[in-house]
């Protein structure tokens, strides 16, 4: 009952949250030309805060190609995961952009712009763990963490399997906490897991990618007020553009996005 209490309330916050986007964020980014996007900067190598304290990954170069093309400035603000998509849905910014799957859950509350990635589940354990989970039955009586509110977290949620689900306000806490002995194994994005194992100096040696989840491919996008065709419009136009001169491509491989 509680879940279907607090569904419902999220519905009615995007509806609500929709009318007064729809009523001030329109006029304002027509006069400035400027799409305040929101997303959370815990993601390598998607978007993360760098050592000169500066947001950057592939996501955010993606927005600063989009510029050069659609003759937006595209806004970053740094916002927490478990409150960002209340925080579109009460006119806090225009949109997401932030790692978010597109699942037919959430197409029922927002509007998502045209695919520009696909990413798996990645199972993450300890290097020199000799019996590492693979796949999501070998996570039966063991300790996962996940990023709360993640695809990761809801698949775990909905698989009805004797997992101990252990959630986190970052994927980093989550990763920190497996170094340290106190999780079996950390389930993430598949791009977010390559960071921390394939390319993180401070994680070298430490850490795995045991497995992936068969049959798991998730489509990402961009995602804006239910009914928000204008900024939609602005983003897939841009987006097309990319894909034809090559730019988008040329990103993942920057990124070392597969």
């Amino acid at each position: 009952m509680k879940k279907i209490f607090i569904a419902m309330m999220f519905a009615l916050s995007i509806t609500m949250g929709t009318v007064v986007a729809q009523g001030t964020k329109e006029v304002s980014v027509k006069d400035n030309h400027v799409i305040v996007m929101a997303s959370n900067c815990e993601w390598p190598p998607l978007e993360f805060v760098d050592e000169a304290g500066n947001i950057v990954g592939f996501e955010i170069d993606l927005l600063k190609e989009l510029e050069g093309v659609t003759d937006y400035t595209f806004e970053v603000k740094n916002v927490s995961w478990d409150g960002i998509f209340a925080g579109l849905a009460n006119g806090a910014y225009d949109g997401v952009i932030s790692g978010v799957s597109v699942t037919d859950e959430r197409k029922k509350a927002m509007n998502f712009s045209d695919v520009f990635l696909e990413i798996k589940q990645s199972i993450i354990t300890l290097a020199d763990n000799e019996n590492p989970s693979t796949s999501l039955d070998e996570l039966v009586s063991k300790k996962a963490g996940v990023l709360i509110g993640s695809t990761s977290d809801l698949l775990l949620q909905d698989s009805g399997l004797d997992i101990d689900i252990m959630s986190y306000d970052s994927i980093a806490l989550a990763v920190e906490d497996l170094i340290n002995g106190n999780l079996d194994a950390v389930l993430t994005d598949s791009v977010v897991a390559g960071e921390y194992v394939l390319s993180n100096k401070a994680f070298e040696d430490k850490l795995q990618i045991s497995g992936d989840l068969e049959g798991i491919s998730e489509p990402v996008a961009m995602c804006f007020n239910k009914d928000d065709s204008f900024h939609t419009d602005i983003v897939n136009a841009g987006l097309k553009q990319l894909e034809e001169n090559g730019t988008l491509n040329a990103l993942k491989e920057k990124w070392a996005i597969l």
